[in-house]
């Protein structure tokens, strides 16, 4: 069954072959050794957007033809239609290929697909492309609106509609066919109405499933560059600047990290009902966001007004962790439980037999080294990505001790995510 796999990505961690100690104290230990490298070899901000390793205009003019955004646009179209006219012939409410698609093949896929190829998500979009064909049937431009899109929104709308989801996927046990079905469609009135408002600029800042990908793609070695709009290969966290400082920016890390810690939580206390589990996963969110402010800010040398600032301006040092947190967290689910999609597909047309599907081999040691290395690896991605910002943000006398509380927050986010990692 579909809702089988979904109560957590990475397996039972029981099974994980490695030491929960030597993971705890060896991941804490290399993000305070890197946190002393960093304060002695690292004394001006070298991260800027500015710079890459390669210029790719062969691969510029591939990913800009329209032919491969045609593409792209109608393949996710019928992804979703496909999705939804299975999962009404599907007979089983939860053996359901839209529930699969829905959360394996969207919400997990759109972690390996972004890391590697920056943010498909936009050209996957199916209302969007519905959205850019519509408004070039009656000669209006994409971009245009009934509104100007208002800045004081910022991410807000999306970081909302992450939690809807993640609210759907974590605080509610029974998830079949039909939570899934009303979700999208209240999903697709919202994204309608907020299109043809505020244009396509929502998309962008307030599509959900876009500015995930988006985030994620921070991360990926392919960028753009900002001046003449090529893409160029480059050292992945000079991509993070492209997250940008809108209202709302933390509280989408947030969200995809409070889940996520959330999601391993409550692989060992899902006795409770949907009231408590929203509360619980709430207060995972909120406490990610807390923490985080309440240590970017913990810093002296700056005005009240700086200091407010701070947060949003180091909300993209936090991506690194998220997406560790995300691999994680979803590899296994991805790579195994998204062929079981795959068959709930061809079954709902009559085109799949048990006899004939193989499912991939569980491998427990390969996939909590996975799941171990991605979060250290993140948390290390971290420092480095904070410390080159404070060296831009803060006073310099205030470059090592305004970022000390940051450290120890990072430290104790290691230890707790691997520690839930293992089952507590």
């Amino acid at each position: 069954m579909v809702t089988q796999l979904l109560a957590h990505g990475t397996g039972e961690a029981a099974a994980f072959p490695v030491d929960i100690t030597y993971a705890l104290i060896g991941g804490s230990w290399a993000l305070a050794i890197s946190f002393l490298v960093l304060a002695f070899a690292w004394k001006s901000p070298r991260l800027g957007p500015d710079k890459h390793v390669a210029v790719l205009p062969g691969l510029t003019r591939l990913a800009d033809s329209p032919v491969l955004r045609t593409a792209l646009g109608v393949l996710g179209i019928a992804v979703a239609v496909g999705a939804v006219t299975t999962g009404f012939l599907a007979r089983d409410e939860h053996d359901n290929p839209l529930v699969g698609a829905f959360f394996i093949w969207l919400w997990a896929g759109l972690v390996p697909t972004s890391l590697l190829f920056g943010p498909v998500g936009r050209f996957l979009s199916p209302v969007r492309t519905l959205h850019r064909w519509g408004s070039a049937a009656v000669g209006r431009p994409p971009r245009r609106g009934l509104l100007d899109y208002p800045q004081w929104l910022g991410r807000w709308p999306a970081a909302a509609g992450l939690f809807a989801f993640v609210w759907l996927e974590l605080a509610v046990v029974e998830k079949g066919f039909g939570a899934v079905a009303w979700w999208c469609a209240a999903y697709l009135v919202i994204t309608a109405v907020g299109a043809v408002v505020f244009g396509d600029t929502w998309f962008s800042r307030a599509e959900p499933f876009e500015v995930y990908s988006a985030t994620i793609a921070t991360l990926s070695p392919l960028g753009r560059d900002r001046s003449t709009r090529m893409l160029v290969l480059r050292n992945p966290l000079r991509g993070l600047s492209d997250y940008g400082t809108w209202p709302g920016a933390v509280a989408v890390i947030a969200v995809l990290l409070g889940s996520t810690a959330f999601d391993a939580w409550s692989a060992t206390h899902s006795a409770v009902g949907i009231p408590a589990r929203t509360a619980i996963l709430a207060a995972f969110i909120l406490g990610v966001g807390a923490t985080f402010c309440l240590a970017t800010m913990a810093t002296g040398g700056v005005t009240p007004a700086q200091r407010r600032a701070i947060p949003g301006e180091m909300a993209h040092t936090l991506i690194p962790i998220a997406v560790g947190y995300l691999v994680a967290h979803y590899a296994k689910y991805f790579v195994e439980d998204g062929q079981v999609v795959l068959h709930s597909w061809l079954k709902a047309v009559g085109l799949g037999t048990p006899a004939m599907w193989t499912p991939f081999t569980d491998h427990p040691t390969a996939l909590s080294v996975l799941a171990v290395a991605a979060i250290i690896v993140g948390h290390l991605l971290a420092v480095v990505a904070a410390h080159d910002a404070a060296l831009r943000i803060l006073p310099r006398r205030r470059h090592l001790t305004g970022q000390l509380a940051l450290m120890l927050l990072m430290v104790g986010y290691t230890f707790t995510g691997l520690w839930l990692l293992f089952g507590g």
